[in-house]
């Protein structure tokens, strides 16, 4: 087998290893992306792979769920994070399966490729060659896990496309990513993947974290009827990554629904653009893959539909004149960072803003931070002045 050369990644020091990209999974729609085609570290996210070949094994009966994976001297001697079966001992497919997609078992991963193609060298070749198959034009697989090596390289693009890839081939086996825990010989093993219990909707797919990948997740999930998927790529750590993975996919669920009544927009332009080397959307909690709790708010801690002006009572907040126009500066999961981001947001343009209304409306869960009683004029003028420092706006039409 020939493959093309792997991606070489030649990033500075300093240089961000970001990357994010939003489908839509019915059509393969890209509705975001942010350097969706630079080569990064999969890390763990790599054994999605190793699960499509597993499926397509037990799709065509190569393979069954009762089937027995013996580990190999080399298999029971990787790294953490494994299930630590000694050599000659055997687990069941099945027990794989959920180790790879919930614990992220790196010997399960090397036992079953080798249960699947004699040797892991032979088992990376068929997956890079499944990938790019599947349209995976920036991958190269080297290994079963994505544990540390760099030729083992992909892209948020082509992560997306396996993901979508594994969702319409193997429906039947989709499940298996959106398991929360398992139980092996007897012990609870609990998975990484805090969205399936903090986000309505997100139903799985794969954690992953190295040193030199950052924290990396490929995501989904369904709101009234739409799927969408998301990946993450280079997250500073693994709360900041599953905010950033939450605002992405619930930003693009209110673009769906908002052009689906005629509005042209975007997620770039209703989400403030992030890369963790500047300000983030929501503040970093540092923890480990393992996922540190984060409590959600109480019902008194949420906001009412009623707009708000930053640092105004309630009583003295009011909307702004019908028939006049706004500027949206960005849409956020969280209300004092929407009130943080018109902050900067006035400083840069207070002169072309001039008297308009600062407000953070709630809608739909997320928080729009919005300047209101412009005209049209100065709600163009000032999205251009915005647009030219990077930075999003959205013009907002007469109510």
């Amino acid at each position: 087998m020939v493959f093309a050369a792997s991606p070489l990644l030649t990033r500075s020091p300093t240089e961000s290893r970001y990357a994010a990209i939003v489908i839509d999974a019915a059509s393969g729609e890209v509705l975001y992306a942010q350097h969706a085609d630079s080569p990064r570290y999969p890390a763990s996210i790599t054994k999605v792979m190793t699960l499509y070949l597993t499926f397509e094994a037990l799709s065509e009966g190569r393979l069954k769920l009762t089937d027995r994976v013996v580990y190999s001297q080399y298999a029971a001697a990787q790294p953490a994070t494994r299930l630590g079966v000694q050599a000659g001992d055997s687990i069941s497919v099945d027990e794989a399966i959920r180790a790879m997609s919930v614990k992220s078992a790196n010997d399960a991963a090397v036992a079953m490729a080798e249960r699947l193609a004699g040797t892991e060298p032979r088992f990376a070749a068929l997956m890079t060659l499944r990938g790019q198959e599947l349209g995976m034009s920036n991958t190269r697989f080297v290994n079963a896990h994505g544990l540390p090596d760099s030729r083992n390289v992909s892209s948020a693009r082509d992560l997306a496309i396996l993901s979508r890839a594994i969702m319409r081939d193997f429906p039947q086996y989709y499940s298996y990513f959106g398991l929360k825990g398992f139980t092996f010989r007897g012990a609870y093993v609990p998975g990484h993947k805090r969205l399936l219990d903090t986000m309505p909707g997100f139903d799985g797919l794969k954690t992953g974290f190295t040193n030199a990948s950052g924290y990396n997740l490929a995501g989904s999930a369904v709101r009234g009827g739409r799927r969408l998927i998301a990946v993450v790529l280079g997250g500073p750590s693994a709360a900041w990554r599953d905010n950033n993975m939450e605002d992405l996919l619930l930003t693009g669920f209110e673009v769906l629904e908002r052009r689906s009544h005629g509005d042209k927009t975007t997620i770039a332009a209703n989400l403030y653009d992030i890369d963790p080397r500047g300000p983030m959307v929501r503040p970093s909690v540092e923890d480990s893959e393992g996922d540190q709790d984060i409590s959600a708010p109480s019902m008194t801690d949420v906001p009412q539909r009623s707009a708000q002006r930053p640092g105004a009572s309630k009583a003295t907040a009011k909307p702004a004149a019908p028939g006049t126009w706004g500027i949206q500066v960005g849409s956020f999961r969280n209300q004092t960072l929407a009130r943080t981001q018109l902050g900067i947001v006035k400083s840069k343009v207070a002169r072309l803003l001039g008297e308009a209304d600062d407000f953070v409306e709630s809608a739909g869960g997320t928080f729009r931070a919005q300047f209101l009683g412009v005209n049209e004029e100065t709600a163009r003028k000032v999205c251009k002045s915005l647009s030219a420092d990077r930075q999003p706006c959205l013009v907002v039409t007469p109510r």
